[in-house]
């Protein structure tokens, strides 16, 4: 049985896909400036720890098919208050309104650059940490079981820094941590050779006035997520209020599930996917719930069978 949150909507997950490069298209063209798509917001991608960008690839591809101008920064990974200085920063260059969305530390990165920023619309979490004020990301990751990157780093001393180190998934802990063995080990290995490297900062610098506050906000939740842990998920979705999806996907949901992660994105654009997103039944002031694809054609079904049946009697009674 789908498990629908109190506060939350669902959909299902998709195709696997791993990226290498970000798509090109008519939409990434222009990375600043003025918004080519008229009214429409642009899309934000923000990445997270070791990854980059082009983990995105899939859901950048789908955006822009449906003529959504979609920018996907790179994230400097150097400490919170640095990297959402610099996003902030990005943000000014884009002209009209804009849907945030950040994945995994892009989460804690969004929630502190979109504050005080009249153009973003909305955000959007990807199993993201969504951090209150004075929070930091290492305290999230205990608050729960369910993570795994405790013992799953290498140090590497950065250079004329003393003391100072970047730190690394180890690739035998990659797959299981951040793909939840969904993608295949010469996948995995791919990913893991790639990784770019993150400041003990990103885990320790104390966030500031979340943005999730005042902006409506969106989440994806991946029920199999080992590396901030789904329980620490559903308890920042929660908090924020957020209207929350769960999939069954790893913490990469982005290249498990692109499908989801886009109708998500979509939504929060105000164009739901017709192909895949369902529609939404409001159930209170903060309540909202969906019907999954085989749920709505069975209560169509319902319904037919129902208007059929009163024909029948009206038939019967003249």
């Amino acid at each position: 049985m789908p498990r629908v949150l109190p506060s939350a909507w669902r959909t299902g997950a998709a195709a696997l896909a791993l990226s290498a490069a970000v798509i090109p298209g008519p939409a990434a063209s222009a990375p600043f400036g003025g918004n080519t798509a008229g009214e429409r917001p642009t899309i934000v991608l923000v990445h997270g720890s070791f990854t980059d960008a082009s983990g995105w690839q899939p859901v950048i591809g789908a955006l822009q098919q449906r003529g959504y101008r979609v920018v996907a920064p790179a994230n400097p990974l150097r400490g919170l208050s640095k990297d959402s200085a610099y996003l902030a920063a990005f943000l000014k260059s884009i002209d009209g309104p804009i849907v945030l969305v950040g994945h995994s530390y892009g989460g804690a990165v969004i929630t502190n650059a979109a504050t005080g920023n009249p153009h973003v619309t909305s955000l959007v979490y990807i199993a993201g940490f969504a951090p209150k004020k004075g929070e930091t990301t290492a305290e999230l990751l205990a608050k729960f079981p369910g993570s795994r990157l405790t013992d799953a780093f290498n140090a590497v001393p950065i250079p004329k820094d003393q003391g100072a180190v970047d730190l690394y998934v180890k690739p035998d802990k990659f797959r299981d941590v951040f793909l939840s063995n969904r993608l295949s080990p010469a996948e995995a290995a791919v990913a893991a050779a790639s990784q770019r490297p993150a400041t003990p900062a990103t885990s320790t610098d104390k966030s500031g006035a979340p943005a999730w506050k005042t902006i409506p906000s969106w989440f994806l939740v991946g029920t199999d997520d080992r590396a901030i842990g789904t329980a620490n998920l559903r308890f920042m979705a929660d908090r924020a209020r957020a209207r929350t999806v769960e999939v069954d996907a790893p913490h990469a949901a982005y290249l498990t599930a692109p499908d989801a992660v886009t109708d998500l994105i979509l939504d929060a654009a105000g164009t739901p996917s017709p192909a895949h997103t369902p529609s939404l039944a409001h159930t209170g002031s903060s309540t909202t719930a969906a019907l999954s694809g085989a749920a709505a054609a069975t209560v169509a079904l319902g319904t037919a069978l129902l208007w059929s049946a009163r024909k029948r009697r009206q038939s019967n009674r003249a």
